[in-house]
């Protein structure tokens, strides 16, 4: 190994090849910190690069052979010299001996213990070359055989020897997501993400606000857990590369339910389990309890007879039955409803539902289709890009009043994205009726709640100007199915687009501006009713942080 190879870091190497800056590592640094995982495997978990980048830029720099394996490369008298524990533990295949060197392909170059490893065992000094792992693994297979009774390959130091035995035994990958799911109850984490790092999956538990790790799995039979869990929650019929579902568990005979959410990631899908407390947004108006001026301008709202409502939050469900909620409202008797997308428009009464593409161009193009057809109404499931929206707009123009989703988190960034939209002349300011934003809040259940001392880092994400007399957390019981909740709350704005606020808004360059406008004009949002709800005990530190303050 050269000298180069021992003294030089991953995050220098990738930096001098220019396949990463310096906030790319301040990024990985800080993901790694957080979940205990080395720095190459940060960088692909956060997309940063691949292993391929990795292996090119290690090969490049420290001047070492970059080889593709196959199996008439290796010599099987090299093959002797390094015991097959040590070539699965550090991911290398000895390739062949001359003289008093041993050359190797190896996964990680600048595994310093694993050449040390290699020199004590086989007597040789170690030349090195890089390779891919999957083909260094295809290798070992090849030349030790089989390593006897095929294993998970879960790792972790919160469970005993004898439960890893049986996790690692069940290749389905059905015990480990049952001692998962136990594991959660009985820490009260408010939920756990299995995290694929390139050739590892992390499993990172969190709770009160803070992440931490709970063990690793071998990336080997990951699909296939990911498949389980797919079909538990009845999303494996989806084409989609994301899904949500719940997912049903017998915990102390009491029927547990969770909340599952999968994205598609480098290594394979990054999958969060939580607690799902069993609510929905109501069907009626007055069963949402919002505050009296909310409600009034949410009755305003469902009164236009034309101009565009928008409605965003990143939960797609609950933006549906928020615009539900509008159609509840509105006087539709002779009117022509159209429908765009799968999920609004499930009311008591029916309408025509097109079918919404994913692609953006073709999206925009069914909007402007659907005008072909005389709607009064048109509802469109989603139009955040820019296209869509566009053409959205351009209906709300020719005289139709439109509700339509808006993928997005919050009201500032909501707004933040209308004022970007304008400036692109995307749209004009006085065809919007209004905005309306809402985030869930799950709150405590009573039965099991108790007196918390939230860490500083909480204390500090809150900024608080003024604290409770007492922060409350729960710690899970019968009565909320060991969930900690007790039912679910949403906290609304509602904007209406007055003649007032589309002046300050045409001549706003930034959100500040609107805000302090809102404030002059004693608005009221969310974040009003979120403090009040923890100030009154009637949410965690960590709910609050999650639904107000990011």
């Amino acid at each position: 190994m050269t000298e180069e190879a021992k003294k030089e870091s991953l995050g220098t190497i990738l930096s001098k090849c220019n396949i990463i800056t310096e906030a790319d590592i301040s990024a990985a640094l800080e993901l790694q910190e957080k979940n205990g995982v080395r720095f190459g495997e940060a960088l692909i978990s956060l997309g940063i690069v691949t292993q391929e980048d990795i292996d090119w830029a290690l090969s490049n720099q420290l001047d070492i052979p970059y080889i593709r394996l196959k199996a008439d490369m290796i010599d099987p008298e090299a093959v002797e010299l390094v015991p097959a524990a040590i070539a699965r533990k550090f991911n290398l295949i000895p390739l062949i001996k001359a003289g008093n060197e041993l050359n190797i392909a190896i996964s990680d170059p600048l595994n310093k213990s694993a050449i040390k490893t290699v020199e004590e065992h086989s007597g040789c000094q170690v030349n090195i070359s890089v390779a891919l792992i999957r083909e260094i693994r295809e290798m070992i297979q090849i030349c030790y055989g089989d390593s006897g009774r095929e294993r998970l390959g879960f790792d972790s130091g919160a469970f005993s020897d004898k439960v890893l035995d049986a996790v690692n035994s069940d290749l389905s990958g059905g015990k480990f997501l049952e001692y998962l799911l136990v594991f959660m109850l009985q820490n009260r984490l408010s939920s756990t993400s299995l995290q694929p790092m390139g050739e590892t999956v992390v499993i990172s538990g969190r709770r009160g606000g803070i992440s931490r790790p709970v063990g690793t799995l071998a990336s080997t039979y990951y699909p296939d857990l990911t498949m389980k869990i797919r079909k538990s929650t009845g999303s494996h019929v989806s084409p989609k590369p994301d899904f949500n579902g719940l997912l049903t568990f017998n915990y102390r005979s009491n029927p547990t339910t969770f909340q599952i959410n999968g994205m598609s990631g480098y290594g394979g899908e990054y999958i969060t389990i939580r607690p799902f407390v069993a609510a929905s947004v109501p069907a009626r108006l007055s069963d949402l309890h919002l505050p009296p001026a909310q409600e009034t301008d949410f009755i305003e709202l469902s009164r236009k007879k034309q101009g565009i409502t928008f409605f965003n939050s990143r939960n797609t469900q609950e933006r549906d039955r928020f615009i539900d909620l509008m159609l509840g409202e509105i006087d539709t008797t002779d009117k022509n409803v159209i429908i765009l997308g799968e999920g609004p428009g499930k009311t008591t009464r029916q309408f025509p539902r097109i079918v919404l593409p994913r692609n953006e161009t073709e999206r925009a193009a069914t909007i402007m289709r659907a005008l072909d057809h005389s709607p009064d109404i048109l509802v469109v499931e989603d139009a955040t890009e820019g296209m869509p929206f566009t053409a959205a707009c351009r209906a709300a123009m020719r005289g139709k009043l439109v509700l339509a989703g808006l993928e997005i988190r919050g009201t500032q960034n909501a707004l933040r994205h209308l004022l970007l939209y304008q400036q692109k002349n995307y749209f004009l300011p006085f065809f919007v009726n209004g905005l309306i934003s809402f985030k869930g809040m799950q709150l405590l259940c009573s039965d099991c709640r108790t007196d918390y001392t939230p860490p500083a880092e909480e204390l500090a994400a809150m900024n608080l100007k003024e604290q409770p007399k007492q922060f409350y957390r729960t710690t899970g019981c019968p009565v909320c199915s060991h969930s900690g909740f007790s039912s679910r709350k949403y906290l609304t704005d509602i904007i209406i687009f007055n003649d007032e606020f589309i002046r300050i808004f045409e001549q706003s360059s930034d959100v500040s501006a609107i805000e302090n406008y809102l404030r002059l004009m004693n608005y009221r949002g969310l974040e009003d009713e979120g403090l009040r709800l923890l100030m009154s005990g009637e949410v965690s530190p960590e709910e609050y942080i999650a639904s107000v303050v990011l």
